[in-house]
């Protein structure tokens, strides 16, 4: 095998690939690269057994083949090369090793067999349909940051995926949560969309997508089986096995009830935030809200570090409330307003509170609060609610569990997820 390719094209293909090889594996070949040469194209293909990635890449063969080499450092030298190289590529099969050739630099790099690299199974998909890069975009980067981190709830681990039924008809949906905190994303459902299955699509495969996204004018294929989910752009194909779990019914999350209305500029809100939970305990990161008469006080008690109090115009017309958040969860939130003003729904200082973007229903968000106990601390009970809410539960014996997802949690009909 030989090619040669220009550096600023094989750095972008290389790195894309590269980026799903996990720095620590026990199988030496998945550490590595697939080169495929042939025609006018070089084809460079990366997997870790759940997630594989295959580039596209226009080049000059002058003779075809194919061999793996180690991903991490083919992409260290290919990014540390002068800009406007061009570099050759040449395997040399009896030594076993690549040559990497650009201007005076030289290097070569041992390889491995490329019948010992695992291609991931075709798949019959149930559902294919285009959808435009910024719509695909806004839904997973508005719904990532509410991913659980948690592996013991690997169903969480991921964006879910489905057709659900708005007030406007059908839309395509992402939805995420970490029980803490929940994000529900609605587009336009896109032709041939229809009969797709809800798939919890993997926080990782989400990470390698948003690199598929940053041209608006791009359409991208997805194809959907209940296994795995494909997306691809002409260079480009990322297919992912999907999570095999049921995610929770989180339509019992979203509160309809609540009444009191503040409305408050979503930049200046995060600001605000972000200054007095400078304060704040780094356990809790506890922020107090207190709302009155059109007029909102942001404050911090920590006795091992300090106070923090900050006043913001707002409009609310509605009963005074205290109420506590953690501040990460509010400023996470409030930095996916895309427009002027927040609105946030309150019930209570111990019920869910739902956010949007002005009268926008199409991206809701909902976060627990923090108890506020009498006094300047806070009291952190984040799981109570979602509880009741899911459940109906009693509020006290729900309040003893320390996980308001714990599954099973057998107290008085507290049944989690």
């Amino acid at each position: 095998m030989k090619f040669s390719i220009e550096r600023a094209v094989l750095l972008k293909a290389v790195a894309q690939a590269q980026s799903v090889v996990e720095r620590r594996n026990t199988i030496p070949i998945l550490a590595n690269v697939l080169i495929e040469a042939e025609g006018d194209d070089v084809h460079f293909r990366a997997t870790d057994l759940d997630i594989e990635v295959v580039d596209k890449a226009p080049a000059k063969v002058e003779r075809a083949g194919a061999t793996t080499v180690a991903a991490v450092t083919l992409n260290e030298i290919v990014r540390k090369l002068p800009d406007g190289a061009l570099v050759t590529l040449t395997e040399d099969g009896a030594s076993g090793r690549l040559t990497i050739e650009a201007g005076r630099s030289n290097f070569s790099l041992a390889t491995l067999p490329k019948e010992d690299f695992p291609v991931m199974a075709s798949s019959e998909y149930a559902a294919n349909f285009s959808a435009p890069a910024p719509t695909l975009r806004r839904l997973f980067d508005k719904s990532k940051f509410a991913i659980s981190t948690e592996e013991t709830r690997y169903y969480l681990n991921g964006v879910y995926m489905h057709v659900a039924d708005s007030d406007g008809g059908k839309v395509l949906r992402c939805v995420a949560t970490d029980g803490h905190r929940l994000a529900r994303i609605d587009a336009d459902l896109p032709d041939g969309s229809a009969e797709m299955a809800g798939v919890i699509v993997p926080r990782k495969t989400v990470g390698e997508l948003r690199k598929l996204l940053d041209d608006d004018d791009m359409q991208i294929a997805v194809s959907v089986s209940e296994t795995k989910i494909r997306f691809a752009t002409p260079d480009i194909t990322l297919t992912s096995k999907v999570i095999d779990g049921t995610f929770p019914d989180y339509t019992r999350v979203i509160p309809q009830g609540n009444s009191r209305k503040l409305e408050v500029d979503a930049s200046e809100f995060a600001k605000a935030v972000d200054r007095v939970a400078t304060v704040s305990s780094e356990r809790s990161r506890a922020v107090k809200l207190q709302l009155d008469e059109d007029k909102l006080v942001l404050s911090v008690n920590a006795p091992d570090s300090g106070a923090a109090e900050e006043e913001l115009a707002v409009a609310y017309g509605d009963e005074r409330l205290e109420i506590g958040f953690n501040a990460k969860y509010l400023l996470e939130i409030a930095s996916q307003v895309d427009r002027e003003n927040a609105v946030f729904m309150f019930n209570s200082s111990g019920d869910p509170t739902l956010m949007r973007e002005g009268n926008d229903t199409s991206a809701v968000y909902v976060v627990m609060p923090m108890r506020v106990r009498r006094g300047p601390e806070f009291l952190q009970i984040l799981d109570a609610g979602f509880l009741k809410i899911l459940f109906g539960a009693d509020d006290q014996a729900c309040a003893a569990t320390t996980d308001m997802l714990a599954f099973p949690v057998a107290q008085a009909g507290c049944v989690g997820f």
